[in-house]
């Protein structure tokens, strides 16, 4: 079960995580140095089944329902519900980035586009945006216990046409914009994924 740090560079704020594959998919939960608190579940299929994001100050709970997104946010005991086409969220912690990725299957040298709500700051306000991803390339690395595939996604804002690159090693993102890798305890899952 993957545990680590990420540093998010622009705020230098440290994110402790873990995940870990289950019986009918995978979780990954975090909680930052500022505060906010990340639950992540995706079924097998990698659809973001169950989620939850917290600040000190705001919430939002939902998930995906068929072919809508719905969710729950709020300021204190009482949300609003909102539900939009779209095959799930994309906020600031790097977990989401892994559930997007894998959820796409995509093979090397294929793109999608895919919309998806991000949810920003501490207000966690929602805006549903189209994003391009492409499985550019896999790279093998040679390590102490056995060899790490490495994706490399190319992610295109098809709103701004700003792109970006994201690597992943199985459920870790090893370095994505404004996100380092700073402490991994134990190896990426790569083999036990759904």
């Amino acid at each position: 079960m993957p545990a680590g740090t990420y540093l998010h560079l622009d705020e230098g704020v440290e994110e402790r995580f873990q995940c870990a594959p289950g019986p009918g998919g995978w979780r990954y939960t975090s909680t930052r140095s500022d505060g906010v608190r990340v639950d992540l579940v995706v079924d097998a299929r990698w659809r973001q089944i169950r989620v939850e994001v917290v600040t000190p100050g705001w919430w939002v709970r939902g998930g995906v329902t068929g072919r809508e997104l719905a969710w729950v946010r709020a300021a204190g005991e009482t949300g609003t519900e909102h539900a939009e086409q779209a095959s799930g969220f994309l906020a600031d912690s790097p977990g989401f980035l892994v559930a997007v990725a894998r959820s796409l299957g995509l093979d090397e040298g294929a793109q999608t586009d895919v919309r998806l709500v991000r949810l920003s700051g501490t207000s966690l306000s929602a805006l549903t945006t189209l994003w391009r991803w492409r499985l550019a390339g896999t790279s093998v690395y040679e390590t102490e216990t056995e060899p790490l595939p490495v994706a490399e996604y190319e992610v295109t804002d098809l709103s701004t046409g700003e792109v970006e690159t994201v690597h992943l090693a199985g459920d870790v993102v090893l370095a994505a914009p404004g996100i380092e890798l700073t402490a991994l305890e134990s190896p990426p899952n790569t083999a036990n994924l759904p």
